[in-house]
């Protein structure tokens, strides 16, 4: 009698496994504006000990692109599985439902199938600090959520000492440094990590698709103090750039962004970087705190857990600051999956090409949900299972930017054009000048190679959704 007891007890462990393995729960986290200074990702200042452990118990996507460095477009096309030509969104905005009825976003994929879908803080676009500041929505899509919280904090308004690290620009944009007073959730981020605690503890016993908006390390750069007394800013490592670096440039873009906006200084420009990492570990400990609570609520077993950004960042490199250019800085993001009955890759990293656009098309496989025929990214499942896949056939990264810029990023090259061609072309070889310092579009002797390039990024455009009547349409 007990050896049957055991049997029917061992067949319903069985049978669980398979009902978790076909309705497993997803925990989405993104931050905000974050390059790849993460210490798993190999940077020699910044401190990311808790999504270094996640690395450990997943795969890091290390050649991961995002498909347009500004955080509206980006998020758009990550929650739709589409190039922002498709989305038609490449300001910061959100999703037009009158112009793209038919759009069935990520997580109302997963709504439409049984789960509970919740969002926290910045998944579509919000203006920061500002929606932050008002306790408001931005350009969020109700229809994507079965519930939604917006955070209201402070943020350079809080308590602390504040410094303008960027003294010559006024902006929202500036690159306000404080060291608050209080704890992690008396600032925005903290606010994040306990709401998504309460709503893990609420829906633990049904299927979820949770995701948490980090504002951090978005400007203005907040974090309690003990998060920048884990640096030291005079041994902050400044970016060491060629004087000459923006001489080779397109016209169009040459001056974007650059020091002379900002006007910061060698001193500042330390400065600046501690804060930024120390609001990078800021948001580093909030995620720790979720992951913590998938454990102790006992469903990280079934809970696949993805960690990303919504672009890149440039911190001095090229002589420019922030987002809006399409520099391997600005491109390529942390990406940073677990998949709980996927062990054999733990720890794990992959250096094949990959597309955030890639992520819905991944969620909806291993969830089993029928995805929508529109997407246009590629399920990682070949890469999830094997980092060195041959299965895995994508050997480029689209992304679009502004003045009608767009850039193929292969294993040995960038191609990048401007006004859709008409504002000129940077070419850099990957291979020999990864710090894409030497523009090679106008050398004769690269004059194929450029051809061919061209005309596969031209290809490569109207894929992605792309039609000449747009030209005349604000996609300048």
């Amino acid at each position: 009698m007990k050896s049957i007891i055991l049997v029917i007890l061992s067949l319903s462990y069985v049978t669980l496994l398979a009902q978790n393995k076909d309705k497993p729960n997803v925990l989405f986290i993104i931050a905000d504006d974050l390059n790849t200074a993460l210490s798993g990702y190999g940077h020699p200042q910044c401190k990311t000990p808790q999504l270094d452990k996640l690395a450990q118990r997943g795969v890091s996507f290390k050649n991961m692109h995002c498909q347009h460095p500004l955080c509206g477009p980006s998020r758009a096309s990550i929650m739709t599985g589409m190039y922002t030509y498709s989305t038609g969104v490449l300001l910061n905005a959100g999703l037009n439902r009158e112009i793209k009825p038919e759009i069935i976003t990520l997580s109302q994929a997963f709504k439409n199938n049984g789960y509970h879908a919740a969002r926290v803080s910045k998944i579509f676009h919000m203006g920061i600090p500002y929606d932050i500041e008002r306790g408001t929505a931005g350009a969020d899509d109700p229809l994507s959520w079965d519930e939604a919280y917006n955070l209201k904090a402070l943020e350079h308004n809080a308590k602390g000492e504040l410094t303008n690290w960027s003294p010559k620009f006024d902006g929202h944009q500036k690159f306000n440094g404080l060291i608050a007073e209080g704890n992690d959730s008396d600032h925005v981020d903290g606010m994040a990590a306990d709401k998504a605690i309460e709503l893990l503890q609420k829906l633990k016993d049904r299927p979820f698709f949770l995701a948490v908006g980090m504002i951090r390390p978005h400007v203005p750069l907040v974090a309690p103090k003990k998060y920048f007394d884990l640096y030291n800013q005079h041994e902050m490592i400044v970016p060491v750039v060629p004087e000459d670096d923006l001489d080779d440039l397109p016209q169009i873009c040459r001056n974007r962004n650059t020091n002379k906006k900002w006007g910061v200084t060698p001193e500042s420009h330390k400065g600046l970087l501690e804060a930024y990492y120390a609001s990078v570990s800021y948001m580093d400990a909030q995620v720790g705190r979720i992951l913590d609570e998938l454990d102790n609520l006992d469903i990280a077993k079934n809970t696949i857990i993805v960690f990303c950004s919504d672009h890149g960042y440039l911190l001095g490199e090229h002589h420019k600051f922030q987002k809006p250019h399409l520099f391997e800085e600005t491109t390529r993001v942390p990406f940073i999956v677990h998949v709980p009955w996927m062990s054999t890759q733990n720890g794990k990293s992959t250096y094949k090409i990959t597309e955030l656009v890639d992520l819905y098309p991944t969620l909806t496989d291993l969830a089993n949900i029928r995805a929508p025929k529109e997407l246009q990214g590629n399920s990682l499942l070949p890469l999830l299972k094997n980092t060195a896949s041959k299965q895995w056939k994508k050997q480029e990264a689209f992304t679009t930017g502004r003045s009608g810029s767009a850039s193929l990023r292969t294993d040995k090259w960038r191609i990048t054009m401007w006004k859709h061609g008409d504002g000129g072309f940077e070419l850099y070889d990957k291979q020999n000048d990864p710090g894409e310092f030497v523009n090679l579009a106008d050398k004769p002797e690269y004059a194929q190679i450029k051809a061919s390039l061209v005309k596969r990024l031209k290809q490569k455009k109207k894929e992605a959704g792309y039609k000449d009547e747009m030209y005349n349409e604000g996609y300048k």
